[in-house]
């Protein structure tokens, strides 16, 4: 009887360890760290706890070119890292079939930050922003279900889930918060500016002057250390003739909002050309002769440019000089968020 009941409960003790051993494994965390000074972020991670497993499925997504219809193009394809996550040298970013879309392609990075997403900010949740593109027939042009479909039937992508959510159950929801994972992590902070203010480095004459006009002219609408205040303003564009495109109106359907954009950030901005909603300014000197020379005053046009934006060409010359030190070499290179096996470089920039 003895010997039953011990071989019994060895039986047990057996069956407990294999249940254990086959039980999924909890995710590990990673922490989000806020740059020293830096505002508390505006995501919600307690919805989407950011961990390594979540992490390392959502950059599988994100390089997947199987989100597109024709298993051509990936987030990656329109969202390059030595551009800072925008597509090299293109004013439009390309779809399928070589399609053109509607604007060019904004940088990702310190997405965390915030709160609504796109030119005209039409997508309001970071979750939320890829279907945007996956689903638009100029981009990615590919349905949801195809996508999920596609995913589930990938072991590696199956056993990925179970990693990071604990089952492998795969659905659009998930899809989302892993991409999130991926992208919230793409916080650019290390650039020479930022060395400068925690006293690590210092600026040369012209970068410094630079600074003084850029904070003078420039910080109301580009705050550090964001260098964006997340806003919509008209800033003097005039309407393409093709696209039509009237920006935060074609959201809010309110006439005040016409020709509204969101404002850009310049972290990295020495990376992202062509510049603007559109990609219309192919450099940054064709930028600064909008703001002093083109700019289109309309009923809409933010006040502060009444007088347009009165710049020297010594003035430019500095703030050319102070935009460089926004660059972060750092992010750009981070082997974090590059793409498994692709050579990094504008030579290999896809569409």
């Amino acid at each position: 009887m003895r010997k039953t009941v011990i071989l019994g409960l060895t039986a047990m003790a057996l069956l407990v360890i294999i249940s254990w051993m086959n039980a999924p494994k909890k995710p590990h965390p990673i922490a989000f760290s806020i740059p020293k000074g830096w505002p508390q972020p505006a995501y919600d991670f307690k919805s989407n706890p950011l961990t390594e497993e979540g992490f390392a499925l959502g950059k599988k997504l994100f390089y997947d070119v199987r989100l597109s219809k024709d298993n051509s193009i990936s987030c990656g394809t329109c969202h390059q890292q030595f551009a800072a996550f925008t597509t090299f040298d293109h004013p439009l970013s390309h779809g399928i079939n070589n399609q053109q879309t509607t604007r060019n392609a904004p940088a990702l990075q310190n997405l965390a930050w915030q709160t609504n997403f796109m030119a005209d900010g039409g997508i309001t949740h970071l979750d939320l922003q890829p279907l945007a593109p996956i689903t638009a027939e100029n981009e990615m042009a590919e349905t949801l279900e195809n996508v999920i479909a596609k995913i589930k039937s990938d072991k590696a992508y199956q056993t990925m889930f179970l990693s990071a959510y604990g089952d492998a159950n795969i659905n659009t929801q998930r899809v989302g918060k892993a991409l999130s994972q991926f992208m919230l992590l793409m916080i650019s902070s290390n650039s020479k500016y930022d060395k400068v203010m925690q006293g690590r480095d210092s600026f040369n004459l012209p970068e410094k002057l630079g600074y003084g006009i850029f904070q003078q002219k420039c910080a109301s609408c580009h705050p550090a250390p964001l260098f964006t205040d997340n806003q919509y303003r008209n800033a003097g564009l005039s309407q393409d003739d093709v696209l039509k495109d009237l920006g935060r109106m074609r959201i809010t359907n309110q006439p005040a909002d016409s020709l509204k954009f969101k404002v850009p950030s310049l972290r990295n901005i020495a990376l992202t050309a062509p510049y603007g909603h559109d990609g219309r300014f192919f450099a940054l000197s064709n930028v600064f002769d909008h703001y002093r020379k083109q700019m289109v005053l309309g009923p809409t046009t933010d006040p502060q440019f009444n007088n347009r934006l009165p710049l020297s060409n010594f003035e430019i010359g500095q703030l050319k000089a102070f935009l460089n030190t926004l660059t972060d070499s750092v992010f750009i290179r981070d082997p974090r968020f590059s793409e498994p096996g692709a050579a990094a470089g504008p030579g290999n920039h896809g569409h």
